[in-house]
């Protein structure tokens, strides 16, 4: 039995995040310097390129290792200063837009890495109104600041503007490309200098009396010292001093500037989330509001990854515990079926790397190995029926039939093609008037080539994709059945079930899909499984 000081001082220590950022900021790169400066690892891989084919710690698919990008949500713990971090580096590329919607689910704050050179882009607005949805409090990492890129201040108006969010330095830099001397911490007063390369501590910080006394100027130069008193003078009176509160609840953003490629800021940046980032919050549930320090235990399966290794061909559901303690071997109620679910072998994961544990805290994410029982949204409990929400499907935007193109690898070819649905990679679709027709939904063209490619090395099978005339699908229900049911008859041939059973009606045009609509008034369409606009 766990006494409730043991709980509490348990889930205090957690720090479970979640790293946002548009491909190529530099994402994955700064996960590896945290892992390294958190102690996880001894040698971070360096960022992928044709040049340099050593795959880093995070992303360990084949196509990941191939293409230098991550295809899947990794999750990785690590101990420093007193905390557990939890951190889970999330796909940058739209493609994977779902597991990286998912992944936010899972977590209880987000760490945005912006590039210095480009500034916001496209899958950052995604990913911040995704987190602003939910509330979730960002800390903001501006990277790259070893190369000539936008000026600093341009850079925060650009972040205000384009992400509809309020900003905070916490530290500001010193010139930028071959010039840049280093950051000022505007809240320490302290001056952290850059000694350049790609040492673990490049970093010299210096306590000076005042910004304004004329030491700052024999450590950067009288020219920098000037700008940056002129900056810091600005910046204080735009933007608002740091608050705790307004940081946690999801309303302004702390921003700090570094280097990630060569190590300058990240250990300031772990320093900032152990003493800012929250502890595990309370999730949302179809009847209440879930507390991490209730003593029954609960969590929820946010992903579903088979075969992570492919020699014993496993299945790993990860599991996010939202109250109480998780415990090997120990009864629990999966909700859905109305049966029991026992772990002999919960896991903890350092990417590949997984150890057995006996116990797992709220906060934590764990791995459960699986045969087929559970699926994404499950929720397990102590014996309460209750729903986690937050974990949806999306509808796909483009879509394909689906073929075996071995018909020797028929068995191969429909145990992964269910597998990999099963985890979120495609959504599999069946045509009312054709049941044995499948039809594969997909957010973006790369999850096709990822089909294609984890068939083939994964399960020996073959798939081929023949076109189909549909752009758009949205989930459908009614209150009055009947009129459900009659709706489905009438439009037989634009209506296809997903594996849960749920109609979804597909059309091939926006005016198609708002003249149905207008048509039917009765009828409600949904863009995610969850049934919810």
């Amino acid at each position: 039995m766990i006494d409730a000081n043991t709980l509490k001082k348990e889930t205090e220590k957690r720090l479970t995040f979640a790293i946002i950022s548009h491909p190529d900021a530099g994402k994955t790169t700064i996960t590896e310097k945290l892992l390294l400066f958190g102690g996880a690892i001894h040698t971070a891989g360096a960022v992928k390129s044709s040049k340099n084919t050593k795959a880093t710690t995070s992303d360990f698919m084949k196509m990941e290792q191939e293409r230098g990008i991550s295809i899947s949500t990794s999750v990785m713990g690590f101990d420093y200063g007193g905390r557990r971090f939890n951190l889970l580096d999330t796909p940058g590329h739209a493609d994977f837009s779902e597991d990286t919607y998912r992944g936010l689910s899972a977590v209880d704050s987000s760490l945005m890495v912006i590039d210095s050179v480009k500034g916001v882009e496209e899958r950052t607005r995604q990913l911040c109104a995704v987190c602003k949805m939910r509330k979730t409090p960002i800390v903001t990492f501006v990277n790259k600041l070893d190369r000539e890129g936008k000026e600093p201040i341009e850079l925060l108006d650009e972040i205000e503007k384009e992400l509809a969010i309020t900003v905070t330095p916490l530290t500001w830099p010193i010139g930028q490309g071959k010039d840049f001397k280093g950051v000022y911490h505007v809240a320490d007063k302290t001056l952290h200098l850059f000694k350049g390369g790609q040492t673990k501590l490049p970093v010299e910080v210096i306590d000076i009396p005042s910004i304004m006394s004329d030491e700052l100027d024999s450590y950067v130069g009288s020219t920098f010292a000037a700008k940056l008193r002129e900056e810091v003078e600005m910046i204080s009176a735009v933007y608002p001093p740091f608050e705790l509160d307004s940081y946690l609840a999801g309303t302004v953003s702390p921003v700090c500037f570094g280097s990630a490629l060569n190590n300058f800021g990240v250990g300031e940046l772990l320093d900032t989330l152990i003493k800012i980032a929250p502890s595990p919050l309370i999730k949302e549930a179809d009847t209440r509001v879930v507390h991490p320090d209730e003593e029954q235990f609960s969590g929820f399966v946010f992903k579903i990854h088979a075969n992570m290794n492919p020699r014993h061909h496993d299945r790993i559901a990860f599991l996010r515990v939202c109250s109480g303690v998780f415990e090997r071997n120990k009864l629990y109620k999966h909700v859905r079926s109305g049966k029991t679910f026992r772990s002999s072998n919960p896991t903890a994961f350092m990417s590949q790397d997984r150890e057995i544990i006996d116990q797992a805290w709220p906060g934590d994410i764990i791995g459960l190995h699986d045969t087929g029982n559970l699926k994404i949204g499950d929720t397990l409990t102590e014996g309460e029926d209750i729903q986690f929400k937050g974990i949806p499907n999306f509808a796909p935007q483009i879509f394909r039939t689906i073929l075996n193109a071995d018909p020797l690898k028929e068995k191969q070819f429909h145990k992964g093609l269910n597998q990999l649905a099963e985890e979120g990679v495609i959504q599999i679709f069946t045509k009312l008037h054709q049941p044995n027709v499948r039809i594969l939904g997909v957010v973006g063209q790369l999850q096709l080539e990822v089909l294609q490619s984890r068939l083939e090395t994964e399960y020996n099978a073959e798939c081929r994709y023949e076109p189909i005339d549909v752009s758009l699908a949205r989930w459908i229900n009614c209150e009055d059945k009947k009129k459900l049911k009659a709706f489905v008859t009438a439009n037989e041939r634009k209506i296809l079930q997903d594996v849960a059973g749920n109609y979804v009606f597909i059309t091939d045009s926006a005016w198609a899909l708002n003249r149905i609509q207008e048509l039917n008034k009765e009828i409600s369409f949904y863009i995610t499984s969850e049934m919810r606009n």
